[in-house]
């Protein structure tokens, strides 16, 4: 790879921004019965993988669309990284390395990024993969018309792309970012078929052509996604052994959103794999000799309470720092699961580049104090135990979404009950149209939410002030200083004072109180014992390119 000068430092250590794989406090790498280690990009079975079969894969959702470009739900990027990939990968030590691109050189400027592609690479339709292709995706992306998702959030600041030659291609941005080579590896900008994209329009989220390991064959709604092996793959990433077709013959995703159903068709055999293993069935699965358990830490923003700082009385920090020490997030963590969920103490996960391990155990419950900042806000307690001022009771807002995913619900309810004891009378929605209650009409005092993500810039989208004409952020934070720090963050080309900039701006985000981080998400998949050869990526996804079934 050659890389000028003043960017050299930068491009080797982009992907430093996400967090390498680990089970809850264990080493990278996934978790089997009996304690067994993989690290990630490994096959999990010694010798040579069994050839064929379908592995039928119980999803907790289903995904809204297929297309990467539209998609903006984690469950879909399951899907859709069996169908599409990228131009590069990154690998858990954080390197960035070629994929659909062989090598890449960024300008002096950072503001312009030319990519060297493959030359023997086709999509699944037939059609070549080349600079045009790479050029029409992410000016599809940008595309008003294409109603993009999450991806365009992650192309930003793209402004265009030029065809130098039939493999070469030069992507303009309009400012420097540290997180858009590392953004490019991500499955929302999976590189699309032209032809399918032009001809199905909106409905090429029914029927995706990327250039992955797998074709789509069928998708009926709210059952099952199928996909099958594509027998012409021989590109695959460094992050997989296996460099030809996969060794599955398909894969059946089942979507089963009932926990107890998708747990109990794994036991019974009726799935060979299902994901998101509630809590309370991780330990029995890790220590039956007939299935196997396999985790990631998910990377970027961890499970959050985000405050809307514009409703009273939570504009005001005192009241935001009562609600934090009143609130016991160790006992609700322990109390939901089961010690398999790592605590969150910053508003970016553990191993995040520029993660501050020094805001762990910095905030404890403190009722005292909590009770005697109410006090000189002004708030004091009545008859029934509620504070009151000018004759208005003190009462929070928090709002969570169904079906209860991760125990969320549950969470509000505990929340609930230990606001109770300090004063404040906590009302809890829970809604089906969280995009209409927070989003547009921002009817909120508490709301949690996380996000996968690879780079700390992620923050940005959260606490940067927002343009009042736009969509609101879910903090509604509004300071120039942050703002700033920001800024420098997704432009500063020396590793360590990116870092600090990012650390200054956890530890004013936890001391101001404007959130309350939860949980780091861990992404388990209990399996029959016969599945082998599934890894995740650096982001916590699963990968099938080595996974086989033994006969």
């Amino acid at each position: 790879m050659k890389i000028r000068k003043r960017y050299r430092q930068a491009a080797a250590a982009l992907l430093a921004f996400t967090l390498v794989l680990a089970g809850c406090g264990g080493t990278p790498g996934t978790e089997h019965a009996g304690g067994e280690s993989q690290a990630p990009g490994t096959a999990s079975a010694e010798g040579t993988a069994t050839q064929g079969g379908e592995l039928t894969y119980a999803l907790a959702t289903s995904p809204d669309t297929l297309d990467p470009h539209r998609s903006g739900l984690a469950v879909a990027v399951r899907v859709i990284r069996t169908i599409f990939d990228s131009l590069v990968v990154q690998l858990p030590d954080n390197s960035i390395k070629p994929w659909l691109a062989t090598s890449w050189t960024i300008s002096e400027d950072g503001k312009s990024y030319t990519f060297k592609l493959r030359q023997d690479v086709k999509f699944q339709d037939g059609t070549p993969f080349n600079a045009e292709a790479v050029k029409y995706n992410f000016d599809r992306i940008l595309d008003p018309a294409t109603k993009a998702g999450n991806a365009a959030a992650l192309l930003a600041p793209y402004q265009s792309s030029e065809v130098i030659d039939e493999y070469t291609v030069k992507l303009n941005l309009a400012s420097p970012s540290r997180a858009f080579l590392g953004n490019l590896s991500q499955a929302l900008l999976g590189i699309v078929s032209p032809t399918a994209a032009k001809k199905y329009g909106d409905r090429f989220g029914q029927n995706p052509v990327g250039t992955g390991p797998f074709k789509f064959v069928g998708w009926a709604e709210n059952s099952e996604i199928k996909v099958e092996r594509n027998p012409d793959y021989k590109w695959a990433p460094e992050l997989v052994k296996n460099e030809g077709a996969p060794y599955l013959d398909g894969i059946a995703f089942k979507i089963v959103p009932e926990e107890a159903t998708r747990i109990g068709s794994v036991l019974s055999g009726q799935v060979l794999a299902a994901e998101t293993v509630p809590p309370q069935n991780i330990v029995s699965f890790k220590n039956d000799s007939k299935f196997q358990l396999l985790e990631a830490n998910t990377v970027g923003l961890p499970y959050t309470l985000f405050f809307n700082l514009e409703r009273e009385p939570w504009n005001e920090e005192k009241a935001r720092q009562a609600v934090q020490l009143a609130i016991d997030v160790d006992s609700i963590v322990k109390t939901l699961y089961l010690g398999t969920y790592d605590r969150a103490w910053s508003p970016l996960t553990p191993g995040t580049f520029g993660y501050d391990p020094s805001l762990e155990n910095s905030v404890k419950p403190d009722l005292d104090k909590a009770n005697a900042l109410l006090d000189e806000l002004g708030w004091a307690k009545g008859a029934d135990g509620i504070r009151a001022k000018d004759g208005k009771k003190l009462s929070l807002h928090y709002v969570d979404g169904t079906p209860n995913r991760e125990k969320r619900n549950d969470i509000a309810v505990i929340v609930q009950q230990q606001l109770k004891a300090v004063g404040i009378a906590v009302d809890v929605e829970i809604t089906k149209d969280v995009r209409t209650v927070v989003y547009t009409n921002g009817a909120y005092d508490l709301y949690g939410n996380s996000q996968v993500n690879s780079d700390p810039n992620a923050l940005y989208a959260f606490y940067h002030s927002y343009d009042p004409k736009g969509r609101p952020t879910l903090s509604r934070l509004s300071d120039p200083a942050i703002d700033e720090l920001l800024e420098q963050g997704l432009v500063e080309p020396d590793d360590a004072k990116r870092a600090d900039i990012y650390k200054q701006i956890q530890r004013y985000i936890i001391e101001q109180a404007v959130v309350i981080p939860i949980y780091v998400f861990p992404y388990t998949v209990a399996a029959d014992k016969s599945v082998k050869g599934i890894v995740f990526d650096s982001l916590g996804y699963p990968l099938f390119h080595d996974a086989s079934i033994d006969s």
